[in-house]
């Protein structure tokens, strides 16, 4: 505040202590605010004293110069508790099942191997996306894990992963992150072919970028032209020819629209099997889903990959096939895909491919 001079004039006004003055009694314009601090060499100097917001730290609650007690740090798990097992036997499974590790029966027999220099095993199971490094853990106490044959409990197992076979729920871990497995809604008057002498469309167009890019990928069998639906497209060769191969007996849906009204009595003669020009074909599951005005729509399951086999056998038995969509190749669906485009598959996908393959 201001103050008065001997003769009664006003004197200049009192500044803080901390602001500097001229030897005119003005205040310096550089002079640090009221209650900001002064430098690093300020702050320095409170918190060495102890002080905080003006304060002595002591004072108050707790006496002078108390300390506040350290907040406890949060514990970190290495392999000091165990993992819940409980959790472990209903944790999601994203494991994705691939061929990169190489079957070697001889490799299974033997069981797990310790490899000193190697990788836990834990560890590989969240590289390879299956689970949290903690969710791997309850996994493996829960019993689900299996290495070249053996289940494995005990934790902190190392192994080799380029070597080992890993299993979760029975299927194989993939490890190769190569591996392409693409779902294509095939749509009508396409070839299913990489490339077409004749100009006409196929899936190669579809997958060109990919090819360009040096993806190498092959389709799974095939669907004529005039029928439409899911094709799977891959560069994993073995998996592709146990697709493929009948022996397997990988089922296939298709949902037909026939001519005719299709009686009951005909689900008992296609389960019995029905002779074509190549051989007798029995189907897995013939469903007659709606008649309507002399044409009738069926969801026929089999495991045949002839040539041209769900026309042939209809047309055999007097229902000539108007349209046809290949709905499921095993447990993939087609779902709401469009027509001409491509997906990627789900671990759980490609895990069911490989159990059904025996891989």
């Amino acid at each position: 505040m201001a103050t008065a001079g001997r003769d009664g004039t006003p004197g200049r006004r009192r500044t803080d202590k901390n602001s500097k003055t001229d030897k005119n009694g003005r205040a310096d314009r550089n002079a640090t605010p009221r209650g900001k601090a002064t430098g690093d060499r300020s702050r320095a100097g409170n918190a060495a004293s102890g002080r905080r917001g003006g304060k002595p730290a002591g004072k108050g609650a707790g006496g002078a110069g108390a300390q506040q007690p350290a907040q406890a740090k949060k514990r970190h798990r290495k392999g000091s508790s165990q993992p819940d097992v409980k959790a472990g036997r209903i944790r999601l499974n994203n494991a994705r099942p691939a061929r990169h590790q190489g079957p070697t029966p001889d490799v299974e027999e033997q069981g797990a191997t310790y490899v000193a220099d190697g990788v836990r095993l834990q560890k590989v199971l969240a590289q390879a996306g299956v689970a949290s490094r903690r969710g791997a853990e309850e996994l493996i106490a829960a019993g689900r894990v299996e290495v070249d044959g053996e289940i494995v409990t005990e934790q902190g197992l190392r192994i080799n992963p380029d070597t080992a076979i890993i299993r979760v729920d029975g299927a194989r871990v993939i490890m190769d992150e190569t591996r392409q497995y693409l779902a294509l809604n095939k749509p009508k008057g396409w070839q299913s072919t990489m490339s077409d002498d004749q100009g006409r469309p196929c899936v190669g167009d579809i997958v060109a970028e990919r090819v360009m890019s040096g993806q190498r990928l092959f389709h799974v069998g095939r669907l004529d032209a005039d029928t439409e639906g899911l094709l799977l497209l891959t560069n994993d060769g073995e998996l592709a020819n146990r697709l493929m191969h009948p022996s397997y007996e990988v089922p296939k849906t298709y949902l037909a629209w026939v001519r005719g009204e299709v009686p009951r009595s005909l689900v008992r003669t296609l389960r019995d099997g029905v002779e074509l020009d190549d051989g007798p074909v029995a189907v897995d599951g013939f469903t007659i889903l709606g008649v309507h005005q002399g044409e009738s729509q069926v969801r026929i399951v089999l495991h045949e990959g002839r040539n041209r086999i769900v026309r042939r056998l209809m047309e055999e038995v007097g229902f000539p096939v108007q349209a046809l969509v290949r709905t499921h190749i095993g447990t993939v669906a087609l779902g709401e895909q469009r027509p001409g485009s491509l997906r990627v598959l789900g671990r759980d996908e490609i895990g069911a491919l490989y159990k059904a393959v025996g891989l």
